[in-house]
């Protein structure tokens, strides 16, 4: 009972990835299907499938080593195509019909060489038969998806073909060009399936639009397999096409910054229409009405087909990371979804252009109801925000703060535009001219601080509820760029008006470090009456400087307050972390030890236990703080004299973030053991990985690994110890506090292991020896085992007709399992390469050798280790074969002597006589 005791108190931190947001586009091709709802992106040399209404990655494909360069997928969502720069086409079905509606399957079809350039278009048909390609040879192919082989081949163009759209173009019926094609019989079935069908007083006839990069547009008959028209309007790179049959034209768009729509029937051109910026996507809205077009400034414009005026109000240039690199289509659903330069997608809603009737009237931009992030980039930081942490704040390596959503909402939705998820993105915080580097948040999380490389900090109000993502106040008057900022976190009392209402209550002040190598602390300034509601970038509140003072010699790279606020810290590159207090700004103390520039700095908890150095001394009650160093190591150290108080050395390159971790209360341990909860700190490195400390011994508690590059970000939820680490990878870990669970687990896996090791020491007892053969196998107790069969083969007398000695062991051991089978095999392999064990070994192996078939022992050979054990078993079995014929052989001398001594006279009792009398002599 002490040993269970012992081990109980015996507390084994772990923690579990229970979330990962990661990269889904990084650049490339997308597609969609038909419905709106899976999407189809490029992430390097792989291939993605993902849900858009759940946020699920439904499939990875891989690739062949080199970066793709063309994604397609059927409208049905049946089959995806995939070219890459190794020259290969790839062709997979997709198998909807998983263990679970969270994957899909895709099937490798064929693998075939396209053409002998890179692809670098690719254009699927309506009906999701056939796919088109371009290269740069100039060359377009028409392919049979299911078949995998080439229809049709079409040259003409003289450079790269850039743009690729198959359409049904309406003819009438009495139009001479109709007549030829309805009298001429395809010599293809496919043709004849696909190339004319039939209406009431018109016809549908197959053709293929290309363009090129010498601004060339071919229109090419499928069934006549040859070009019906030239189209030489653009003196750029074609980009995109479109078709409507509403209207029956054909609008194109290109860098020459123009889009023009074709008349379908006699190849003219009806408009031209100069877009001003280079186009990348056009298409139709509408049934012809209006297109849209996209490109370098970052708009989605709409244009009326007729007048070629554009519809929608004026809008502002965009970044270059706006600018639009495709754009999809999907009228089911009624959005528009823009893909950026920055890899990030944006839904528009194209409800208002279903309500506009006017030609000539203007409407506002298409609104963007969703976002979504192929990629956020490089993590530098991140923060939780409410409601109940249900947000997290990225600063990804961008002048803008991404906010996603840590929930999934209980609504089912069948709509991408309106799904919420976890990790789906809320809100973008736009302001900052230049990247963020450093983020912080005040108690209630309403009031988020950011800090920049243009040389300003900015306080957002964050009110969820009402969807309000405001900046509030400016701060500028720092020379280099901001690398650290604070906020107090310390709660104002309980039933205060800054307390109840803290959307209208901003904090106290902010302190911020610069490259400047001077820190400022700023006045927040109060709200006016309806500063609140109005809040813009233009007329933000501008914070003022309470004090300045130069801190560091070098770059101030981390800045935290104390709990109560009454001290801050300051860490920078000069090696040294200088304690301040915050009224005055005066200088309290300066924690010298390490040997290169500090990255991370920390106060300890609340109610924080105080700890034993290394050289013996111990914390006071006026805290701790925690640092991490560019010297690999993290050190604690006593605000009593400023003095290391422990060394932590784990980390094989800089520590970049530390942080204390909430003392635990939901261990099973914590009601009667305070100790099974030790103080903990978890660090994040160069290295990649997260680890957790326990402060009170310096030793490593567990190490978390999920990333591949440096973990610049790290944050706690203080309620349920979850860690959230980003890093340079992009991806996003939650790591799940699981000791709780584990002890848990090992408590009872130990508890069962004792009433398992009784009850067989009771089967033992009482004879049951099937029960007792069967448990001891399950529970892998060879010692037990060897010990039961011995007694049964030292059985004295032994039961006639048993091989061990009794026959009930015999019955047990020729219905044994295949499992259990393979599992006696390896023990009795063991006790076979003993001699004191091994007769034992032959009694149980003689037993298996004539109770099951040849075929299912040489069955259990191709199982995992099977060969192994029987090769060993045959091994030994023979070297104790051939100990025993030279045995029976030294026998046989014995024998022989023994009767030629009684051919002569001599037997055992003369021999006996003789020996005596020469003993009484």
């Amino acid at each position: 009972m002490a040993a269970m005791t012992t081990q109980r108190t015996k507390l084994i931190t772990t923690f579990e990835a229970e979330h990962v947001i990661q990269p889904i586009y990084t650049g490339g091709d997308v597609a969609l299907d038909r419905e709106g709802l899976l999407l189809a992106t490029c992430l390097g040399e792989e291939a993605l499938l993902t849900d858009l209404t759940t946020g699920i990655l439904l499939a990875r494909i891989e690739g062949d080593g080199e970066v793709l360069t063309t994604l397609s997928i059927t409208p049905s969502a049946s089959h995806l195509i995939t070219c890459s720069r190794s020259l290969s086409m790839r062709i997979y079905a997709l198998d909807h019909s998983g263990k679970t509606t969270a994957s899909i399957n895709p099937v490798l079809l064929r693998t075939v060489k396209p053409h002998t350039t890179p692809v670098i278009t690719a254009a699927i048909d309506d009906t999701g038969t056939l796919l088109a390609t371009g290269s740069a040879d100039g060359i377009v192919k028409v392919w049979d998806i299911r078949g995998g082989y080439i229809t049709h081949t079409f040259r003409g163009h003289a450079g790269i073909v850039s743009a690729l759209h198959f359409f049904q173009a309406t003819l009438e019926q009495n139009h001479p060009k109709q007549r030829v094609n309805k009298k001429k019989r395809s010599r293809s079935h496919l043709e004849e399936d696909v190339v004319i069908i039939d209406y009431h007083d018109s016809a549908v006839a197959f053709h293929l639009a290309s363009g090129s990069e010498d601004g060339k547009i071919r229109i090419w008959d499928l069934a006549k397999r040859k070009s019906v028209a030239t189209l030489d309007s653009h003196v750029s790179v074609v980009r995109d096409f479109d078709y409507v049959r509403g209207i029956n034209a054909l609008v194109s768009g290109s860098r020459d910054k123009t889009a023009t729509v074709w008349d379908a029937q006699t190849w003219r051109s009806r408009r031209v229409v100069p877009i001003l910026e280079s186009v990348e996507a056009v298409g139709f809205l509408e049934e012809g009405r209006f297109f849209y077009t996209g490109g370098s400034t970052g708009q989605l414009r709409i244009w009326h087909s007729e007048s070629g005026q554009e519809v929608t109000q004026g809008q502002e240039v965009q970044d270059e990371g706006d600018a639009i690199v495709h754009i999809l289509k999907n009228g089911n659903q009624g959005f528009l979804v823009s893909v950026h330069a920055d890899q990030s997608f944006r839904f528009h809603s194209t409800i208002p252009l279903s309500v506009s009737t006017s030609s000539a009237g203007s409407v506002e931009p298409l609104p963007i109801i969703r976002r979504v992030s192929g990629t956020h980039d490089e993590i530098i930081d991140l923060a939780f925000l409410p409601p109940h942490r249900s947000l997290l704040a990225l600063a990804t390596n961008t002048e803008d703060v991404r906010i996603v959503s840590l929930i999934t909402s209980e609504k089912e939705t069948s709509s991408p535009a309106s799904a919420t998820y976890f990790g789906a993105d809320v809100a973008l915080l736009r302001g900052h001219e230049d990247i963020i580097i450093c983020l912080s948040v005040d108690w209630s999380g309403h009031w988020l601080a950011t800090g920049a490389k243009d040389n300003t900090a900015r306080l957002w109000r964050i009110d969820h509820a009402a969807e309000s993502y405001k900046c509030y106040a400016t701060f500028t008057g720092h020379a280099e760029s901001i690398g650290a900022v604070s906020l107090p976190s310390n709660p104002p009392p309980t039933g205060s008006p800054e307390y109840e209402n803290s959307l209208d209550h901003p904090p106290a002040f902010l302190i911020t470090g610069s490259q400047d190598r001077t820190i400022k602390c700023w006045s927040i300034p109060e709200p006016s009456s309806n500063s609140s509601s109005n809040l813009s970038l233009s007329n933000s509140l501008q914070g003022r400087a309470l004090y300045t003072r130069k801190a560091h010699d070098k770059d101030i790279n981390a800045i935290c307050l104390s709990l109560q606020s009454t001290l801050f810290a300051s860490a920078s590159q000069d090696r040294n972390v200088k304690i301040w207090s915050t009224e005055g700004g005066e200088v309290q103390g300066i924690l010298r030890g390490h040997r290169r520039g500090v990255w991370s700095v920390a106060f300890a908890p609340k109610d924080c236990p105080s700890i034993s150095g290394d050289n013996g001394s111990t914390s006071s009650n006026r805290g701790l703080v925690l640092t991490g160093s560019g010297d690999k190591t993290i050190k604690i150290w006593t605000l009593n004299d400023y003095s290391c108080l422990r060394t932590l050395e784990g980390h094989t390159n800089s520590v970049l973030k530390v942080l204390w971790l909430p003392l635990s209360t939901s261990s099973p341990l914590a009601s009667t053991n305070s100790k099974a909860t030790p103080l903990q700190i978890a660090s994040a490195g160069g290295d990649g990985l997260v680890k957790i400390w326990d402060a009170t011994t310096g030793e490593v508690a567990a190490t978390l690994d999920n990333h591949t590059d440096r973990i610049w970000a790290l944050a706690v939820d203080p309620d349920t110890r979850m860690l959230v680490s980003g890093g340079g990878d992009s991806v996003v870990t939650f790591w799940k506090d699981t000791s709780s669970e584990t002890a848990g687990k090992t408590w009872a896996a130990a508890t069962q292991r004792v009433e398992q090791d009784q009850e067989l020491q009771n089967f033992i007892h009482q004879g049951n020896y099937r029960e007792a053969i069967t448990l001891a196998l399950a529970l892998n107790h060879p010692a037990r085992l060897l010990s039961l069969l011995q007694g049964v083969v030292d059985t004295n007398p032994p039961e006639e007709g048993s091989i061990t000695g009794l026959k009930a062991v015999d019955e047990v051991l020729s219905s044994l399992s295949d499992e259990q089978l393979l599992f006696l095999l390896s023990r009795v392999r063991d006790w076979n390469t003993n001699a004191r064990t091994s007769a034992v070994a032959q009694r149980v192996l003689n037993v298996i050798v004539k109770s099951y078939s040849a075929d299912r022992l040489a069955g259990l050979g191709k199982r995992k280790g099977g060969r192994e054990v029987v090769e060993a078993l045959r091994v030994y079995t023979e070297k104790h074969y051939r100990r025993v014929e030279e045995l029976c052989g030294d026998s046989w001398i014995i024998e022989f002597l023994l009767n030629e001594m009684d051919q002569l006279g001599i037997n055992e009792r003369a021999v006996l006589d003789r020996e005596k009398d020469v003993i009484m002599a």
